[in-house]
């Protein structure tokens, strides 16, 4: 018998990943966390178009994701900075092909630092690359899947919207507005049968994590191998995480098996956060 749960009614569901003819569009999608998932969404079977600023790296990531069933995979070129030319980049893409049945909002995070000592245009930087530009991107999608009667939202963030981190104050900041503002959209977009969920890394091996590293090693005078073993030491599974496995809970959240789960946020960090 199929893993599953048996309904009121005595019916198995069977537990289902599969993200057959679904077209996916993955913000961050040349590197890191935002490559992972495109690359395990396309082994799913969705059609992915990979949302980033080089033209030049999302052509050598689209070459690595397995053939798309039911679709072809794609680039958007567009800086979530600019949220003016996002918007201009993502309607044309809606125009063009419809709108994704997932949105997986992924960016690079804010420089390290205080947040006592960071500039207003530090933080105002910081909202308009996470916050302003991931509504961008619903406002845009978000028409086609409430007329579709469905769609998965997936913002990933931090684990700082549950516990501040240490020298990350625009980060802290900009992360809890917009797990507020994706809380609010799963009451909003509920009744159209649209999820929206956060998933929050914990300390995983990208090139923010080295550049946090190199931080940790310059501000303690130490080298960066200690750095490192002195973070691994917090986290109860003694290691960093792989961009796989962050990739696998979205995957997880923007299949059929999710169907139920909206509004939540979702600690892949080996335990390291210090409280429920």
């Amino acid at each position: 018998m199929a893993l599953g749960m048996a309904s009121r009614s005595g019916y198995i569901y069977p537990m289902n990943i599969r993200l057959d003819g679904k077209h996916a569009l993955v913000g961050g999608g040349t590197q890191g966390i935002g490559l992972a998932t495109a690359q395990e969404m396309a082994r799913l079977g969705a059609h992915v178009t990979l949302l980033g600023r080089d033209r030049e790296k999302l052509q050598e990531a689209l070459a690595t994701l397995a053939p798309a069933s039911g679709g072809q995979h794609g680039i958007l070129v567009a800086d979530m900075a600019d949220t003016s030319a996002l918007d201009a980049a993502i309607r044309r893409h809606v125009q063009q092909h419809g709108a994704p049945d997932i949105l997986v909002n992924n960016t690079g995070g804010p420089p390290p630092g205080p947040a006592h000592e960071a500039s207003v245009a530090a933080f105002e930087q910081g909202f308009r690359l996470h916050l302003l530009a991931f509504q961008t991107l619903v406002l845009a999608v978000v028409p086609g899947m409430k007329e579709r009667r469905g769609g998965r939202i997936i913002n990933v963030i931090s684990t700082s919207v549950k516990l501040p981190l240490h020298n990350l104050g625009v980060s802290n900041t900009v992360r809890g507005a917009v797990a507020n503002w994706s809380k609010t959209l799963a009451n909003e977009l509920g009744p159209y049968n649209i999820t929206v969920n956060n998933v929050l890394p914990g300390a995983t091996a990208t090139g923010r994590l080295k550049a946090i590293i190199a931080n940790k090693s310059s501000k303690g005078n130490v080298s960066e191998e200690e750095a490192a073993g002195a973070m691994m030491a917090e986290i109860p599974l003694r290691r960093f995480a792989e961009p796989q496995e962050t990739a696998a809970a979205i995957c997880f959240l923007a299949g059929p098996s999710a169907a139920y789960i909206s509004g939540i946020n979702l600690p892949v960090d080996g335990g390291r956060t210090g409280c429920l």
